[in-house]
C-alpha cells in the first residue's frame, strides 16, 4: 500500500519544504517509487528541485480545476531516478478560491492522487503554511502527518493549534490520519532553550520526536539555489545524514502506525 504522508505546520520557515526534498531524494535513493506534492502556491519545493515556476505549463492548480490529471503533470525530477513532483505555481492560489466552491472540496486532492497511487511508494505533501482549504486538501489525503518542528518558542506554539485541526480532519474527512512524528528542524544543541523545547514537546504533546534531530547547516541554505536537496549538495554532512537515517525509519516496511491525537 502507497504511504502519503503529509509535511505541515502553520508556522513558515520551520523546513517543512527542505524535509519534504530531504526526504523525498532520501526514499528514491533507497529504491522507493517516490512523488512529492508542492501544496505551497509558493512553489519553493518546485524551484527546489530545479524547476522554474514561471516557466511551466501546467501545474497542480489544472488539476484542481480538473483540467488535466495527476499523471499528465508530474514531472521526473532531473539526476533523481524515481522522483517525481507534482508542481505548483502561483495559480494554485487561485485554487483555494475555486475549492471552496466544490462540494467535497477536503477531499480533492485524495481522489486526484487515487489514480497513481499504484505507481508510487510513497507519496510526500507540502502543505503551505496555513490551516486553509489547501492544508486541509493536503491532510484529508494523508495517512500520517510528519510536523517538522523548530526548537524555538514561536514554532512550538502553533503545534497546538495544528493538532486541533488535525483532530477535525479526523471527524470529518479522514478518520485514519495519524501523527507519525515530530522532527527537530534546525536544531542547536549548544543552546539551553533548544535542548529544553526538544525535551518538552513530546512530554507536552504525547508525540514521538523522530531520532535523528537534524541540526543547523548553512549546507541548507546553499542546496535550493542549485536546484538540489542537501543529500546531492553535501552528500556527507550531518544533515544529509540525518534525513537518510529518518527515512529508512519512516519506510520500514510496517512502519505506518503514529500517534493518536
Amino acid at each position: 500500500m502507497t504511504d502519503v504522508l503529509a509535511v505541515a505546520n502553520q508556522k513558515g520557515g520551520v523546513a517543512k519544504t527542505t524535509t519534504v526534498h530531504s526526504l523525498g531524494v532520501a526514499s528514491a535513493e533507497l529504491g522507493r517509487r517516490t512523488l512529492v506534492v508542492d501544496l505551497d502556491p509558493q512553489a519553493c519545493l518546485t524551484f527546489s528541485l530545479g524547476f522554474d515556476p514561471d516557466n511551466l505549463e501546467s501545474s497542480l492548480h489544472d488539476v484542481f480545476v480538473r483540467r488535466q490529471s495527476v499523471a499528465e503533470v508530474a514531472l521526473a525530477v532531473p539526476g533523481v531516478p524515481g522522483l517525481d513532483v507534482l508542481p505548483s505555481t502561483i495559480d494554485l492560489a487561485g485554487s483555494e478560491v475555486h475549492l471552496l466552491t466544490r462540494t467535497g472540496r477536503e477531499h480533492v486532492l485524495a481522489r486526484a492522487l487515487e489514480p497513481v497511487l499504484d505507481r508510487y511508494d510513497l507519496i510526500l505533501i507540502d502543505c503551505p503554511p496555513s490551516l486553509g482549504v489547501l492544508t486541509i486538501n493536503g491532510l484529508t489525503a494523508a495517512r500520517s502527518v510528519l510536523i517538522p518542528l523548530q526548537c524555538e518558542a514561536l514554532s512550538h506554539r502553533g503545534v497546538g493549534q495544528l493538532l486541533e485541526t488535525i483532530e477535525d480532519v479526523r471527524a470529518f474527512a479522514n478518520s485514519e490520519l495519524n501523527v507519525r512524528g515530530i522532527i527537530a528542524t534546525m536544531y542547536d544543541d549548544r543552546t539551553k532553550h533548544s535542548r529544553h523545547i526538544f525535551e518538552e514537546v513530546q512530554t507536552r504533546y504525547g508525540i514521538p520526536v523522530l531520532q535523528p534531530p537534524v541540526r543547523k547547516s548553512i549546507r541548507f541554505a546553499e542546496a535550493p539555489a542549485r536546484g538540489k536537496s542537501i543529500l546531492q549538495h553535501a552528500p556527507n554532512s550531518p544533515g544529509a545524514q540525518a534525513y537518510r537515517a529518518l527515512a529508512a525509519s519512516l519506510l520500514e516496511p510496517g512502519v505506518v502506525a503514529g500517534a493518536p491525537i
